[in-house]
C-alpha cells in the first residue's frame, strides 16, 4: 500500500470512528441530561462532516497533474482544512446556543455517573485516533489529515473539561457549573478553529518552507554545485504534500550547455534524495549576472 493510499484509507476510517464516537456521546447525554455533554455530542456531528470532507479532499489532492492543473491538485487539502476550521467555529456557536438557556434551569438526570463513564470512553477513543492522525498527517505532509487530528484533539479537550466540570457539579451541588463549563469549552473550541483556519490560509497563499528546510536546501545546493560560481534568489513553497524550490545558478559564460546541464542534474538528484518529491526549477545564467551581495558562492 502506497503512502498516498494509506493516507486516504486512514481518512476513510476517520469517518467510521467519528460516527462511532458520536453515537457514544449521544448515549452519554441521554443518560445524564447534561447540557455540557449534549454540547460535546453536537460537536461530534461536526466531526463526522469534517472527516467526510477530509476524505474527499485527500482523494482529489492525490489526482495526477493534468492540462488544466499542470502542478497537480495538492492545494485541495488546504480547502478541506479551512472548512474544518470553519466547522469547528460553527460547533462552538452551537454549544453556546445550547448552554445559555440552561443557566436559568440547570439539571442533571438521576444516573449521571454511567453517562460520565460512557463519555470518558468516547474521549479515550478520540485521543488515540487524534494522535494517530496528527502523527501520520505530519509524516505524509497532509494538511487535511493533520487538521482533522487537531480537530479531534480539541474534542478530547472538550470531553476532559466536561467530565471534570460535571464531577465538580455533582460533588458541590452547583449544577450551574454544567452550562458554565459548556461556555468555556466553546470559547476554547473557537480559538482552536481560528488557528486551523489561519494556518491553512498560509498554505493557500504559497507559504515558504520552514527556515530549517530552506537552510538544508541551500547546503545541498552548495555542496553539489562544483563547477558553478554561485547561486541566488532561492524561493521555496509548499502545497499540501508537494514542495517546490527554484533558484538561479551562475556559471562561466564559456561553459557549454551540456556541462551546465550536468551540474543541474547533480543538484536535482541530491535534492530529490534529501527531500523526496521536491520539484526543482533551476535558471542557469552567465557570470556577469552574479549578485555577490545576495548570492551564495560555491
Amino acid at each position: 500500500m502506497t503512502a498516498t493510499n494509506g493516507t486516504r484509507r486512514l481518512a476513510l476510517w476517520s469517518i467510521i470512528v467519528a460516527f462511532g464516537v458520536m453515537g457514544i456521546k449521544f448515549v452519554a447525554w441521554w443518560l445524564t441530561g447534561s447540557v455540557a455533554l449534549y454540547s460535546d455530542a453536537l460537536e461530534s456531528i461536526i466531526n463526522v462532516i469534517a472527516s467526510f470532507a477530509v476524505w474527499l479532499a485527500i482523494g482529489y489532492a492525490q489526482r495526477p497533474a493534468d492540462e488544466s492543473h499542470p502542478y497537480g491538485h495538492h492545494k485541495a487539502e488546504y480547502f478541506s482544512a479551512v472548512l474544518e476550521g470553519v466547522l469547528i467555529v460553527i460547533a462552538a456557536l452551537l454549544i453556546i446556543r445550547e448552554a445559555v438557556p440552561a443557566f436559568s434551569d440547570p439539571t442533571l438526570n438521576e444516573t449521571p455517573w454511567l453517562g460520565i463513564a460512557v463519555n470518558v470512553l468516547a474521549g479515550a477513543i478520540n485521543g488515540l485516533w487524534a494522535w494517530l492522525l496528527i502523527s501520520r498527517g505530519r509524516a505524509s505532509r497532509s494538511p487535511a489529515l493533520t487538521a482533522d487530528g487537531f480537530h479531534i484533539l480539541s474534542d478530547v479537550v472538550t470531553s476532559v473539561g466536561v467530565v471534570a466540570g460535571l464531577v465538580l457539579a455533582i460533588f458541590t451541588g452547583y449544577l450551574i457549573l454544567d452550562p458554565l463549563l459548556a461556555i468555556l469549552v466553546a470559547l476554547n473550541i473557537l480559538w482552536q478553529g481560528s488557528k486551523i483556519v489561519f494556518e491553512s490560509m498560509n498554505g493557500l497563499l504559497d507559504h515558504a518552507l520552514a527556515p530549517e528546510q530552506q537552510e538544508e536546501i541551500r547546503a545541498i545546493i552548495a555542496e553539489n554545485s562544483t563547477g558553478a560560481i554561485e547561486f541566488h534568489d532561492l524561493k521555496t513553497r509548499e502545497a499540501g504534500t508537494a514542495q517546490f524550490a527554484e533558484f538561479h545558478l551562475i556559471v562561466d559564460r564559456q561553459m557549454s550547455v551540456e556541462q551546465s546541464h550536468r551540474i543541474c542534474d547533480r543538484i536535482e538528484g541530491a535534492l530529490h534524495k534529501a527531500v523526496p518529491g521536491i520539484r526543482v526549477t533551476i535558471h542557469v545564467e552567465p557570470d556577469y549576472k552574479q549578485k555577490p551581495e545576495e548570492g551564495f558562492a560555491v
